[in-house]
């Protein structure tokens, strides 16, 4: 399938799948013509590149990752593992952060609405 096509079936930018293969993360064979021609395989490979951008997961260390999921072995297994670890602590850290931020914005809206409140009833 042309690079339209592969944008459309993963809902993602022709910008998005120039700039993953500009990383690595997406390959595809040319025509005479120079245009791009993917596989079926590369839809899932573009979700999966997607889901671990959402999670704040950079092209680099998705590229280190991606041995793993293409060809797993004994050494780029042991190796993913570790970088998925160090991966998830950082999530972690990160969930926790907005966890608190979400917490600290609860009270600010609880004081906000306590407020208007008190100024309603002042004036009723």
């Amino acid at each position: 399938m042309r690079i339209g096509e592969l944008a459309a079936r993963t809902r993602v930018s022709v910008r998005s799948l120039r700039y993953y293969e500009e990383q690595g993360l997406l390959l595809s064979t040319r025509s005479a013509g120079g245009q791009r021609h993917y596989t079926q395989d590369d839809i899932e490979r573009v979700v999966f590149i997607q889901r671990l951008y959402a999670a704040g997961v950079s092209s680099r260390t998705i590229l280190e990752l991606m041995p793993c999921r293409d060809a797993p072995s004994e050494e780029n297994s042991d190796a993913a593992l570790e970088r998925m670890a160090e991966e998830r602590e950082r999530l972690s850290a990160h969930i926790e952060d907005l966890l608190n931020t979400r917490d600290a914005l609860d009270g600010l809206m609880a004081a906000a609405r306590a407020d208007r409140d008190a100024r309603q009833a002042a004036a009723a």
